[in-house]
Parts: structure tokens; sequence; C-alpha cells
């Protein structure tokens, strides 16, 4: 069974529940009484909720920073990166065990 905090929502559930925080913002104190009403009714905390209409409001340009794709684009590089820094570590330490054997090879009687 999958932790419920790892849970993830469809990009239809996170359309939806910006678009209703939106819709109902006027119907509410304030945008946050909206996001725990909405969050409530969706199923996520607001929290998680609120995020969802940060990054909705930086891929409409409303707000600065890093739009979904360049977020996507960051995270695969610096998967990449990772990946890289692994594979020239294990070329690394080859290379040193091939070093050290030949060494050992080239003076024994």
């Amino acid at each position: 069974m999958t932790d419920p905090r790892q849970r993830r929502f469809s990009p239809e559930v996170r359309e939806r529940a910006v678009r209703l925080v939106r819709q109902h913002q006027g119907e509410h104190a304030s945008e946050w009484a909206a996001i725990i009403s909405i969050a409530a009714k969706i199923g996520c905390t607001a929290e998680t909720l609120r995020g969802w209409l940060r990054q909705a409001e930086r891929d409409a340009g409303q707000r600065g920073g890093a739009m979904s794709e360049e977020r996507d684009r960051i995270k695969a590089l610096e998967r990449e990166a990772r990946e890289l820094r692994q594979a020239n570590e294990i070329l690394r330490k080859a290379s040193a065990y091939f070093a050290q054997a030949e060494l050992d090879r080239r003076f024994k009687p």
C-alpha cells in the first residue's frame, strides 16, 4: 500500500481545484479561507492546494518564478548530472583498481 502522504492528484483534479478557488474566492473572507474550504472538498491539504494555486499563477505569468516546464527541465538536468557524477565515481574507482592491479602484477617475481 502506498504512503497516503505520497498520493498524487491528477492534473485535471489540480486544475479543477485551482479553478474552484478562483471562482469562489469572493464568497470567502480571504483567499486562504477559500483554499481551506476547497481543499477539504477535494481531499488534499490546504497547503498543497495553495502550492498548486501559486504554480498556476507562475505558469500564467502572474507571479515570478519557474514555470512548470522549466521546473521539469531543471529536475531532469539535475537527475542527469547526479547520474553522471555517479558514473564518473564508478569509473574513477575502477581505474584506480585496475591501475593498482597492474602495478602489483609488474613487481611480482
